[in-house]
């Protein structure tokens, strides 16, 4: 029987028909950005590298099922990622990338400014860098006299909901890179920012062992997926 005329010629083969998506959404992302797109549209172009083979929207949508949002899939821990089928290295390389890029741009905003003249980077950066960890950290920024950034560090980590804090190692680091103020900062794994009776106790203590060797605690934060507090602007320190 001869071949039909939709017949492909020996040695060539169709290309997969998500080539096509493909090119139709990276021309969407560069026409119309970022907001054009929703969160598994966004994932599947930073899967596509990784996976060049491969129809991504279906894993891209499941990522997104299982963790809720574009900034969880890329804050994600790589265990929790391994747990999704048919997500190599590769892809999970690919996808902390991101994280990573976020973090490190966020940070570059920060050193570049005043801290307490611009609070929404701070809270910004506080934000992109802990919001979504699974474990609860706590970061110190130090400042000098003129609230510029001197140092950012993670000096705890503790399980899903405690981290602990000792006030005077908080105070002896302060002392060792010359700080003049500090802005503490934590995250709640839970998603929800608001502050417990021992987050305030704790911070109150740092106050009191620092204020007499003239280093001020600006504020402390609680960072969570659901926002942030300020303990400052809460007027309970």
């Amino acid at each position: 029987m001869p071949a039909s005329s939709n017949s492909l010629l020996p040695g060539l083969s169709e290309a997969p028909h998500f080539h096509g998506h493909r090119d139709r959404l990276r021309a969407r992302f560069r026409s119309a950005g970022a907001e054009a797109l929703s969160d598994y549209e966004l994932l599947e172009l930073v899967l596509f590298r990784a996976l060049p083979r491969r129809d991504v929207k279906p894993l891209a949508k499941a990522l997104i099922q299982a963790f809720g949002s574009f900034a969880e899939t890329v804050h994600a821990p790589d265990a929790r990622l391994r747990e999704i089928g048919g997500l190599g290295e590769a892809a999970i390389t690919e996808i902390k990338l991101i994280a990573a890029a976020s973090s490190r741009v966020a940070k570059g905003q920060l050193k570049q400014r005043t801290m307490l003249s611009s609070w929404a980077t701070v809270i910004d950066y506080c934000r992109t860098t802990m919001a979504f960890a699974d474990k609860e950290q706590f970061r110190i920024l130090f400042l000098d006299k003129r609230n510029q950034l001197i140092a950012d560090e993670v000096q705890q980590i503790g399980t899903i909901d405690h981290t602990p804090v000792y006030p005077r190692e908080v105070v002896k680091r302060a002392l060792e890179l010359s700080a003049t103020a500090i802005i503490m900062v934590h995250n709640h794994p839970s998603g929800d920012p608001t502050p417990s009776q021992a987050d305030i106790q704790m911070t109150k203590a740092v106050i009191e062992v620092s204020k007499p060797l003239g280093i001020a605690v600006h504020d402390h934060i609680i960072v969570g997926k659901n926002g942030h507090a300020s303990l400052k602007g809460m007027k309970v320190i």
